[in-house]
């Protein structure tokens, strides 16, 4: 699976993430993207976006992008702290279908 990790999530995921072929926001140039041009350049390039950006289902539908949404809940975006959620997240990525958000943390 495509996936790309937002702006707000520690790079050092990737190495959790071994399986799929992930990006960062930061990697591809796009940080400072507000959401909705977010979505609409991931929907392009990725199948999953993972972030703790909790306004994003609030502002954007996000049925209408060709990616799904694995977002967050921790109480900080520490590695130490997300670290615990990554079986879940892995687990959210196998289900995910386009269109979707799942949620994953507290």
């Amino acid at each position: 699976m495509r996936v790309l990790l937002d702006e707000q999530m520690p790079r050092d995921l990737i190495a959790e993430l071994a399986g799929h072929e992930v990006r960062t926001v930061g990697q591809l140039g796009w940080k400072g993207l507000d959401n909705g041009e977010l979505l609409t350049r991931a929907a392009e390039r990725f199948d999953a976006l993972i972030s703790m950006d909790r306004n994003m289902p609030v502002e954007h539908d996000i049925a209408r992008y060709r990616i799904g949404l694995v977002l967050v809940r921790a109480s900080s975006n520490r590695s130490e702290t997300l670290r615990p959620l990554i079986p879940a997240i892995r687990s959210a990525l196998a289900d995910l279908a386009p269109g979707t958000v799942v949620r994953v943390g507290a």
